[in-house]
């Protein structure tokens, strides 16, 4: 039986995802300057990822 080109790992094409995880986002705002140690990690501003 064949599996779904959706299903494939990481042989497949790598796509660019366009939602970053909390941690990704904090690590992004803190390279930039608007994060530091101490600030609330929940209702972060919206960010893109890096090209």
């Amino acid at each position: 039986m064949s599996q779904h080109k959706s299903l494939q790992g990481a042989s497949g094409l790598v796509v660019k995802r366009n939602v970053l995880k909390r941690f990704e986002r904090v690590d992004l705002l803190r390279k930039r300057g608007q994060w530091k140690a101490g600030d609330r990690v929940a209702g972060l501003r919206k960010t893109k990822p890096d090209v």
